[in-house]
C-alpha cells in the first residue's frame, strides 16, 4: 500500500510538474479559435481586428474555425469536451449564456464546462430595425400598432437565446404585445428576408443594420442599449422610449475548456487585453459600434455567473422552455 501510494505522488508531481512546463512554455503550436456561428458575423469581425494583435505578441498563428449550428451549441459544446491546453480557445457572444435557459438540449454548462478569460468588447446594443412598409416611425407607434393587430407582426428570430430573440420577446413581455416570432438559420438570411417585407421586425446588430437604414432599405427605431450609438445619433434608445429600464446589449467573450492553467489564461488574458487597446483596433471597433474590454479573468467569471442568472430570469418570465 505504501508503495502504491509513493507511485501515485510520483505520477500526481509529473503531472504537476508537466503541467507548468506546458504553461512556460506556451504557446509553442498554432492556436485555433472555433468561432459557433457562421463566417462573417460580428465575432468574426473582432477576431480579425484583433488577431494580427495576437499573433505578434503570443509569436503563433491563429485560425479561426466557424463551427455552427444549433445557434451555437455545436462549437460550444464540441469546445468544452476538449483538452485545457491554451490551443483551442472559444469566441463567441452574450449567446453563450443566454441559450442553454432556453434550449433543453445543450448539453453544457456555460459557467462550470470553461474557463473564463475575458470579456473582449461590447456593442451599445442591437437595432430594433423593420421594413419600411411597417407603419411605425417610433417605438410607441410600434406598439400601438401591434396591440391594434395581435398576430400580424412578425419577427426574425435567428435562434433562442440569440440577441435578435431576447430583446425581442422582453419588449413583447413589457409591452404585452402579441408579435409572432420567425426562426432563422442565421442573421444573413433574416436581413435579405427583412428588407423584401417577408418579416416585419428585426433586433439586427448596429453595424449591420447602419448600412441598410442608411441606403433606405430599413427603417430603425430603437437601440436597444442605455446609450445611443453615435452612427446613428438620432436614434433613440428603448429607454428614452418609454421601455424604462430596457438595456440588452450584446458582448463578446474569449473562454478555454474548464481547468486551463491559471498560467495559460493570464498569457492569453494580457494578449487580448493588449490587443483591444491598440489605438488602430479601437478605431475599427468603433467603425462597427463596438468599445473593446479587457476585463480580468476573475471579474469575467463573475460577470458570466451574473449573466447567467439574468438568462434564467428572463427564460421563466416569458416561459420560453427554461430549464427548472
Amino acid at each position: 500500500m505504501a508503495s502504491m501510494n509513493r507511485r501515485l505522488c510520483i505520477l500526481a508531481l509529473a503531472a504537476l510538474t508537466c503541467g507548468l512546463s506546458q504553461a512556460q512554455g506556451f504557446p509553442n503550436k498554432p492556436i485555433k479559435v472555433v468561432v459557433p456561428s457562421p463566417a462573417g458575423g460580428p465575432p468574426d469581425l473582432i477576431l480579425r481586428a484583433i488577431i494580427p494583435k495576437l499573433t505578434a505578441s503570443l509569436g503563433q498563428p491563429i485560425i479561426i474555425e466557424n463551427r455552427a449550428g444549433a445557434g451555437g451549441m455545436v462549437g460550444t459544446a464540441y469546445v468544452a469536451k476538449l483538452t485545457p491546453d491554451g490551443y483551442t480557445w472559444l469566441f463567441t457572444t452574450a449567446s453563450h449564456v443566454n441559450i442553454p435557459p432556453f434550449n433543453e438540449n445543450a448539453t453544457y454548462d456555460p459557467v462550470r464546462d470553461f474557463t473564463h478569460v475575458t470579456l473582449a468588447a461590447q456593442n451599445f446594443g442591437q437595432a430594433l430595425v423593420v421594413n419600411p412598409e411597417v407603419p411605425a416611425k417610433n417605438l410607441q407607434e410600434l406598439i400601438a400598432y401591434a396591440k391594434k393587430n395581435p398576430g400580424k407582426l412578425t419577427y426574425a428570430n435567428a435562434g433562442n437565446g440569440t440577441a435578435s430573440h431576447i430583446p425581442a420577446e422582453v419588449m413583447k413581455s413589457m409591452t404585452g404585445t402579441d408579435i409572432l416570432s420567425v426562426p432563422y438559420k442565421g442573421i444573413a438570411e433574416a436581413t435579405t428576408d427583412l428588407i423584401a417585407g417577408r418579416i416585419d421586425i428585426f433586433f439586427v446588430g448596429t453595424q449591420i443594420a447602419l448600412q441598410h437604414v442608411q441606403s433606405g432599405k430599413l427603417r430603425a427605431l430603437a437601440i436597444t442599449g442605455a446609450r445611443r450609438w453615435k452612427g446613428m445619433p438620432d436614434v433613440p434608445t428603448m429607454d428614452e422610449q418609454g421601455l424604462k429600464g430596457f438595456n440588452k446589449v450584446n458582448w463578446f467573450g474569449l473562454w478555454l475548456p474548464a481547468a486551463a492553467a491559471p498560467d495559460v489564461v493570464q498569457k492569453i488574458h494580457a494578449a487580448v487585453a493588449a490587443a483591444v487597446n491598440e489605438p488602430d483596433v479601437r478605431a475599427q471597433f468603433d467603425t462597427l459600434g463596438l468599445e473593446g474590454v479587457a476585463m480580468r479573468p476573475a471579474d469575467f467569471a463573475s460577470f458570466v455567473v451574473s449573466e447567467q442568472k439574468a438568462a434564467q430570469e428572463i427564460a421563466r418570465a416569458i416561459n420560453a422552455g427554461a430549464k427548472k
